[in-house]
């Protein structure tokens, strides 16, 4: 029963995903200079995710319309993110954004506060 659910939980999660990417319509422009030194500024940041969670795509989602490539680490059982997550965040949980600011590692979770942040810091 508990793979059943399992299965069906991803695969849903990946009709999803699928249906994100046909409709996630159009990037942020921004001036070439502009967008270099957000790109910059990415490499502090990370999120970690699976795939087919409606949490994560709704967070990738936002990141594809504010144009941020954000590096996504896959969380799923096995990962080496997963124990990482587990040890620096306190938990698995996701989406969790991990933030290094000068020299501190800072876990923001719940795909509300981190789409906020995002929209905070880039627009």
């Amino acid at each position: 029963m508990k793979l059943f659910v399992k299965l069906i939980r991803n695969l849903l999660g990946f009709v999803i995903a699928c249906i994100d990417y046909v409709t996630r319509g159009t990037k942020l422009k921004r001036p070439q200079e502009e967008q270099q030194q957000i790109n910059n500024e990415l490499s502090s940041l990370s999120l970690y995710q699976f795939f087919a969670c409606p949490f994560c795509i709704k967070t990738r989602r936002a990141m594809y319309k504010l144009n941020l490539p954000i590096e996504t680490r896959s969380v799923a059982e096995g990962s080496a993110y997963r124990a990482e997550l587990l040890e620096g965040g306190g938990r698995v949980k996701t989406p969790c954004l991990r933030i290094e600011k000068e020299g501190n590692v800072e876990w923001l979770y719940e795909s509300s506060d981190i789409i906020h942040y995002l929209q905070e810091r880039f627009t």
